[in-house]
């Protein structure tokens, strides 16, 4: 479904990434693994088309989206949730959640997705009429999840979905992911959280400065010594 060939990508000439590549098949999730400033997030961004890469190309579904702009690509089934989550604070929760539903001029398909949302996500439903910067940190991440789902994406990219969240917290998130991928979302995950991400995830790519280090199937990738000393403190 994706395939990202040997991208590069400078912040005003300083290399972030360099020449990466990795590819995400329908129905997978694939995380993308990595410290603090090893690119992972460039990367999705490079995707999504808010960074533009120096080099490389981006292809989805056979077609070549390196440097379309990002309202374009999110209308072919990308959606991007932004690390920091990012959602409207003074609008409500359902009126977050109807924004993310602006490829759509379908009132039933919105009001389908709206009720998948409220499903996945009960706590929404209870606090529709809320304003969205009322909300706990957990329930913020569920809105921002839930707002990139109201458009029934062929690609999910979430963008460090745990950080800033207690540990109970980030079990639950997790525990929604999995039901995500059962659903049969194809799903890429960038997450500094390894041993939870790996364990979940059908394959994986370490980052390290710029540079795709290691890969492998998920569970495979956390029993390797890199990933274990320079992760898991092993």
């Amino acid at each position: 479904m994706l395939k990202v060939d040997k991208i590069r990508v400078h912040y005003e000439g300083i290399p972030a990434l360099h020449e990466v590549s990795f590819q995400v098949n329908q129905g997978e999730m694939v995380a993308i693994v990595g410290a603090n400033g090893a690119g992972k997030s460039t990367a999705l961004k490079a995707i999504i088309g808010t960074v533009n890469p120096v080099s490389g190309n981006i292809v989805f579904n056979g077609k070549n989206i390196t440097h379309q702009e990002t309202p374009g690509i999110v209308r072919q089934g990308i959606v991007y949730v932004p690390e920091s989550r990012h959602i409207f604070g003074p609008l409500t929760v359902e009126e977050n959640l109807l924004l993310g539903a602006f490829t759509t001029d379908s009132d039933k398909e919105v009001r389908e997705h709206l009720y998948h949302v409220y499903q996945l996500f009960p706590r929404l439903k209870e606090r529709y009429r809320q304003r969205g910067e009322t909300l706990s940190g957990g329930e913020q991440q569920m809105l921002a999840i839930g707002r990139g789902l109201m458009i029934r994406p062929k690609l999910l990219m979430l963008d460090e979905p745990s950080l800033g969240l207690m540990p109970k917290l980030v079990t639950e998130l997790f525990n929604t992911i999995a039901l995500l991928k059962k659903e049969g979302y194809t799903i890429l995950l960038v997450e500094q959280n390894v041993k939870e991400a790996l364990e979940l995830a059908d394959r994986g790519y370490v980052l390290q400065t710029g540079r795709t280090v290691h890969m492998g199937e998920g569970k495979k990738l956390l029993e390797s010594d890199i990933v274990r000393k320079a992760f898991l403190g092993l």
